[in-house]
């Protein structure tokens, strides 16, 4: 979906209340102890990561398309944030991709890199991430939107480094095998593709081929047998007014297509429906999200999949 937000969904998360982030560190050691500042990760690329709590396994949270790590940071009108909250019981890291926003002005803290990307570009960067900081796998990764697609091609790439997988109202290639050539193709163009007028001039703005995503988590080896949660939005999106007529009804539709294949990428999978949200649940009901970071962690920790 469009994780970029519509104009509305941008000016929202730019009102939101956050808390502060902790002060750039002078040393890029992030392997423990509260850390925000950015990591070379080699060839030139410095990504912008911040981590906090103590604990393992490790939770590494993913945004959408577009999407600052940030975001795990914004506060609800009720209860606390995501990152915060999972602080409390284990170790918990986010990350800028490169070209990502957090409202109309906030643009990443990480350096830029040429755009249009693959998930196995994101993939490869949040392993030299990983590696860089030494933070120790196997890890618990979180996506939302389009970072649920990137955290299960690590998965299937890198199996032995995963110890459970949370996945908040995530794209997958059930989305497109739901709608025709003809349709996804106008889906890809409006809503993934073609930036929200108050961001299109940001020039190294984050964009992603899906097609060729897809392509390559087809390619991936199925996900191992690891705990997983499916967590999918109740509302229907806030989509920008001037699409298609037709757009709005084929979407959900196609959606929840989407969402029923993730449920069934592993058996006895639980799928939870955010019933107060739309697509950012993390935002709307994080409480929700934190419940099943929590489930997810202790049942990796129960087989033994902690470092």
């Amino acid at each position: 979906m469009r994780d970029s937000i519509p104009l509305f969904g941008l000016l929202l998360l730019a009102l939101m209340s956050m808390s502060s982030l902790p002060a750039q560190a002078a040393e890029p050691v992030a392997a423990s102890g509260d850390f925000a500042g950015l990591i070379d990760i080699g060839g030139g690329l410095k990504l912008y990561l911040e981590c906090k709590g103590t604990g393992s396994p490790a939770v590494i949270l993913e945004a959408g398309l577009r999407n600052r790590g940030d975001i795990w940071r914004v506060k609800p009108d009720t209860g606390e944030a995501v990152l915060p909250s999972v602080a409390a019981f284990t170790r918990v890291c986010a990350y800028d991709r490169p070209g990502t926003t957090l409202g109309t002005d906030q643009f990443s803290r990480s350096d830029p890199v040429a755009q249009p990307r693959t998930a196995a570009d994101a993939v490869a960067d949040l392993l030299a991430l990983l590696e860089t900081t030494a933070i120790p796998p196997p890890y618990v990764l979180v996506g939302h939107s389009t970072g649920g697609l990137l955290v299960r091609l690590f998965a299937s790439t890198y199996p032995n480094q995963v110890a459970g997988l949370v996945l908040v109202d995530a794209i997958s290639e059930g989305v497109k095998a739901a709608m025709t050539p003809a349709e996804w193709a106008l889906y890809d163009r409006l809503i993934l593709i073609e930036p929200p007028k108050a961001i299109a001039t940001y020039k190294d703005l984050e964009t992603i081929e899906f097609d060729k995503s897809f392509a390559e988590i087809a390619r991936a080896s199925p996900l191992k047998p690891m705990p997983l949660i499916v967590i999918s939005k109740g509302k229907p999106f806030a989509l920008p007014p001037e699409l298609p007529a037709n757009m709005p009804a084929l979407v959900e539709k196609a959606w929840v297509a989407g969402q029923d294949y993730l449920a069934q990428l592993l058996p006895n999978t639980p799928h939870r429906i955010a019933s107060k949200s739309s697509h950012y649940v993390e935002i709307e009901e994080p409480q929700l999200v934190i419940d099943a970071i929590r489930q997810v962690v202790e049942a990796a920790r129960a087989r033994g999949n902690a470092p």
